[in-house]
């Protein structure tokens, strides 16, 4: 992996900017006002996703700013992500192309398996974005569908190899997962995007990836923030509000969320954090004018607690009716 903290380089050479912006939870009315301004500000990472239900306006707002001559598409790193129902092999293409097409674009530079959760197909006339069961009916149940996980992933390098995704990977696996697929991977995953923050370090998995040359995204990189209003997380859980980090912002004339995602960048990950706010997007950005001290980098790691906040295992049951665990 490269040391140039501005970007981590895939396995194939390409770079992948090292801090993008998280689209998930940016209500379509404000998307592409955001993503436009974001472009402004001078981000290249956008993080999309089908489930996300906001993947038109951020392609509006990527035409805008291609259109005001503010990046070129080639400056620009897109991601989205295959959901659970079009796991099987002929809803694969069909649902990039339909991503592509909200989008904007003739390519993704990543295309990323969302969940290894396979549901049950829904056409896009039927119900888009599918979601995890159908919210027009009360009490409704997410319906698994048995899919081979090694049938999924031939399809995904279809899309690669037709030059619909120039990279392909996956989100919230674990090593033993990640091991099997690259036991028959004939197009080796590029990037591994999972909940990482202090309080979720996951070395480990961070260690495996960069040995088998996986590059590694850290989604919710500041922890509870984004599930607060999901009633999955309360204030107090935020890791912005300890003294060391707190003490370290001051040390080093930052603010808690400037010190916590250049710990992630330094530490060999790229991170999307999401915010509706000006200032905060520029605030997230600006971080590669300092550097933390080992020491430093040591003391945020020890506030591990292996806190994870997006867990299906937890919310599945509650909400969809579905017990549904994957990282046990």
């Amino acid at each position: 992996m490269s040391q140039d903290y501005a970007h981590l380089e895939l396995y194939n050479g390409a770079l992948m900017p090292s801090v993008g912006l998280g689209l998930w939870k940016i209500d379509r009315p404000l998307a592409s006002d955001i993503v436009r301004e974001a472009i402004q500000i001078g981000y290249r990472h956008l993080d999309a996703a089908c489930d996300y239900g906001n993947e038109t306006e951020v392609g509006d707002g990527i035409r805008r700013a291609i259109s005001d001559g503010l990046c070129t598409r080639d400056e620009l790193w897109i991601t989205s992500k295959l959901w659970n129902t079009y796991h099987r092999p002929e809803h694969v293409r069909p649902a990039i192309e339909r991503s592509l097409r909200d989008l904007g674009t003739e390519y993704l530079d990543l295309y990323l398996i969302h969940f290894p959760i396979s549901l049950e197909f829904v056409a896009f006339e039927e119900r888009y974005p599918p979601g995890w069961a159908d919210p027009r009916l009360a009490g409704s149940r997410m319906q698994p569908d048995s899919v081979p996980l090694s049938e999924t992933w031939a399809a995904m390098e279809e899309v690669h190899r037709a030059g619909l995704a120039k990279n392909i990977g996956i989100c919230n696996f674990g090593c033993s997962l990640i091991r099997d697929l690259l036991s028959y991977a004939s197009v080796r995953p590029a990037v591994l995007q999972v909940e990482s923050h202090p309080y979720l370090v996951q070395s480990k998995l961070l260690r495996f990836c960069q040995q088998e040359s996986i590059a590694y995204t850290a989604f919710s990189p500041l922890g509870a923030a984004s599930y607060v209003e999901l009633g999955m997380s309360q204030p107090s859980d935020s890791v912005l509000q300890e003294a060391l980090i707190a003490d370290i912002a001051s040390q080093h004339q930052k603010t808690p969320a400037q010190v916590v995602l250049r710990w992630g960048v330094q530490r060999g990950t790229s991170v999307i954090p999401k915010s509706v706010r000006i200032d905060r997007l520029r605030e997230n950005l600006n971080i590669f004018d300092f550097e933390l001290t080992q020491q430093e980098m040591d003391q945020i790691a020890a506030l591990d607690c292996q806190r994870r906040f997006n867990d299906p295992g937890v919310f599945c049951e509650s909400a969809f009716g579905c017990f549904f665990p994957i990282y046990e």
